[in-house]
């Protein structure tokens, strides 16, 4: 076998001590003492080196009495025992620590590797065993267990000590019982009261004495009370924790924080009995009792149990109350063989808002819109708070249609008006579907999700509306959910490719960049245009995958156009608010750029003023992280966004494209459109370039060369048009 020394070289390796450092550097109390026990002093000096290191003080002893010797001499934490010693062995040793110095742990270290060995020590009180030979980390990782235990039973008996020291203290506090205390005679009349009636009920004690207890019981609580505050049995047959409502006095009670005329107690009562002056039978002479006043403890109760079903923020119940009475609402109607209606309300543009004005007027808003809706309401009806801007209503027991459509009326009314916050007018719709028992679903989950369902439809027919389900909606919601598996297979079977549109100079008419559009070859429905399938992407965060290969391809058919030598021909690409939120946005874009070995200068990203609104702080840190990198930014479709200019100057933008609608506007080149005559001249103070997107006749390329309009893009200058059909058009405009 090594000795001691020589496996220690051997054995505490980087490795090792790499994961022993970390150990130590979690540990707290290098302070203390470690006593190292064993006659090969060759093992206890390099024992005690290795603790050294590690910041312990430790102690030798080279046999069982001279470890008996140092204990007695000195404080010791913690000892390494070996077993096997001449002399005095370790399991003696151990006794006589159990015996005498029982703040001293033991961890035994031997070559003695029986099972029974191991036992007997840890019988003899040893917090551990760890065999010869031993990995230095393991002790390590021990010691700290070992010490850490300490640690913590010291905490605890401090703590003990803490304890005992305030029980003490408040004793007497206790003794003196903060409860009514009271005893009755054999006829249930008040014989003593302690003061504390006086403070819980407003009674003086000689106002109670003869009194019947029945005088100070609520009367629904009187048939409980019959059993409990007069009791006759003892032991544990006798009455404990009964809760009972005890009558105020007819005095105004200040202190008390509700206006309440009784307070809830908890009783525990036993009859009292004295011995007899012939035989052994005792005689009942009264009552003794206790009434703790727990009326806190219920409020709290009522509390928790409110906020259990309760939507904190409204009031209003969540969707546990909800789905309950809703299936309360459906067993009486079945019975009563009624009508019930079920809505599904879903706020429109409450992101909007909530992202424009900040949370805190959202949760404002909540509050404002819960109030009105209310206000509709029956008192048998029930609005549910089920999500963030979502709203459950049930109206039971309605004789048709004609009672949801009055409902659903009255909550539009209700909101005309604008909501006020923090000095901004606000106006609220919603998007509200209507189910109705039993014709649309017999069962919670249906009507819940045909109302749903029916939600869904209005917000795809302009919002701010109700309609009621009907079947052709599942056919509806069937094809989305088909048009959903399809865009995930086009993705997989490499169904999509992109078109590029020309952009050209005004002045030159020189094609100066393109615009990546998407387009989507169907299987079926041949080639779809983004509005048949980006807005069900977006909602199905599908758009996130869609927008990688968009960029990618992009990236793969930019490096195309450089190595034909187009070499100055930009490439726009847009950006949803989906892909702009995501984390690693910035460094996939610069990872493409990188591989495809395209310069950032060739890549315009495409945002809508929309889009910038989701997290603008956000928004603004990764386009100037991308802007670094040469990448250029466009503000899409602008003017009909938010057209806060404000973020103009903050954002490092290099492009603003007009949008189609204003251009359309314009006939002839001596037609006037004031917004597109300011969108040019304030781009112009802000130098950044102008793209006029829906060029479609010589009249308004006319009417923006007059206005140095910096370039243009439509139909008049250019189709879509496949990527091979784009490379041969540059080439040949080049030459």
């Amino acid at each position: 076998m090594k000795s001691a020394i020589n496996w220690l070289e051997t054995s505490y390796g980087p490795e090792n001590e790499q994961s022993t450092q970390r150990a130590v550097d979690n540990m707290e109390a290098t302070a203390s003492t470690i006593l190292v026990v064993d006659d090969d002093v060759r093992m206890t000096q390099s024992v005690r080196e290795l603790l050294a290191a590690y910041g312990y003080s430790s102690m030798t002893a080279g046999g069982g009495e001279e470890a008996l010797r140092v204990l007695a001499e000195h404080d010791i934490d913690l000892m390494l025992l070996d077993l096997n010693m001449p002399g005095v062995d370790g399991y003696q040793v151990m006794r006589q620590v159990a015996e005498h110095h029982p703040g001293t742990d033991i961890v035994v270290i031997s070559g003695e590797t029986t099972f029974e060995s191991a036992t007997e020590a840890l019988r003899n009180g040893a917090q551990d065993f760890l065999r010869k030979p031993y990995a230095p980390d393991r002790l390590i990782q021990i010691l700290n267990g070992v010490l850490h235990k300490q640690r913590l039973e010291q905490n605890i008996r401090e703590v003990n000590q803490r304890l005992e020291a305030s029980e003490n203290r408040y004793r007497f506090i206790v003794n003196n019982s903060p409860d009514i205390i009271y005893m009755l005679d054999d006829e249930g009349r008040f014989a003593f009261v302690n003061d504390r009636v006086t403070g819980l009920l407003g009674y003086k004690p000689e106002e109670i004495l003869g009194k019947h207890y029945s005088e100070l019981v609520h009367k629904e609580d009187l048939e409980k009370a019959r059993y409990a505050f007069d009791e006759r049995r003892t032991g544990v047959r006798a009455s404990h924790d009964i809760e009972l409502r005890l009558l105020c006095k007819d005095t105004s009670l200040p202190y008390r924080y509700f206006e309440s005329r009784s307070i809830t107690i908890e009783l525990n009562a036993m009859g009292m009995y004295q011995k007899k002056h012939s035989g052994d039978d005792k005689g009942f002479f009264g009552t003794y009792g206790v009434a703790r006043d727990i009326s806190e403890r219920k409020r709290a109760e009522e509390i928790i149990n409110f906020q259990l079903y309760h939507d904190l923020l409204t009031n209003l119940p969540n969707r546990a109350l909800f789905r309950d009475r809703l299936n309360l609402a459906i067993s009486q109607a079945r019975r009563q063989d009624s009508q019930l209606a079920v809505m599904f309300l879903d706020m429109d543009r409450f992101k909007v808002i909530n992202d424009s004005l900040g949370h805190l007027a959202g949760d404002q808003l909540l509050q404002a819109v819960a109030g009105r809706l209310t206000t509709c309401l029956r008192d048998s009806d029930t609005l549910a708070r089920v999500g963030g801007d979502e709203f459950n209503l049930l109206i039971p027991d309605i004789t048709g249609r004609e009672d949801a459509v009055m409902i659903a009326t009255k909550i539009f009314d209700q909101l005309k008006q604008p909501v006020q916050l923090e000095g901004h007018e606000v106006f609220v719709s919603f998007s509200i579907g209507i189910a109705l028992f039993p014709q649309d679903g017999a069962s919670m989950e249906v009507l819940i999700k045909n109302a749903d369902m029916a939600m869904y439809h209005t917000k795809s027919h302009g919002k701010n509306g109700y309609e009621f389900f009907s079947d052709n909606m599942k056919g509806l919601f069937q094809q989305q959910l088909s048009m959903e598996n399809s865009i995930r297979r086009a993705l997989d079977g490499n169904q999509f490719e992109l078109f590029y549109q020309p952009q050209m100079e005004v002045s030159s008419g020189r094609i100066c960049g393109m615009e990546a559009l998407l387009r989507w070859h169907h299987p079926e429905r041949g080639l779809l245009l983004p509005d048949d399938f980006i807005p069900l992407s977006e909602e199905s965060q599908l758009i996130i995958r869609i927008g990688n290969w968009v960029l990618e391809a992009a990236c793969r058919e930019l490096r195309k156009w450089i190595k034909a030598g187009l070499d100055d021909i930009i490439l726009a690409v847009n950006i949803s608010a989906a892909q702009l939120e995501q984390q690693g946005f910035v460094d996939g874009i610069l990872e493409k750029l990188k591989r495809y070995g395209v310069p950032g200068n060739r890549l315009e990203l495409e945002i809508t003023e929309n889009v910038l609104m989701h997290d603008m702080d956000k928004a603004v840190s990764k386009l100037r992280k991308l802007a670094a990198h040469g990448v250029r930014v466009a503000v899409d479709d602008f003017g009909v966004g938010y057209s806060s200019l404000g973020y103009l100057k903050s954002l490092p933008l290099n492009t603003l494209k007009i949008d189609r609608s204003f251009i359309s506007e314009i006939r002839s080149s001596q037609d006037r459109n004031s917004i597109v005559t300011a969108i040019i001249a304030m781009a112009r103070e802000l130098n950044l370039e102008i793209v006029a997107e829906g060029v479609e006749n010589q009249g308004q390329m006319d009417y923006l060369r007059a206005l140095n309009c910096c370039k243009a893009q439509g139909y008049l200058l250019g189709y879509p048009v496949s990527a091979k059909e784009a490379r041969q058009a540059l080439k040949e405009h080049k030459h």
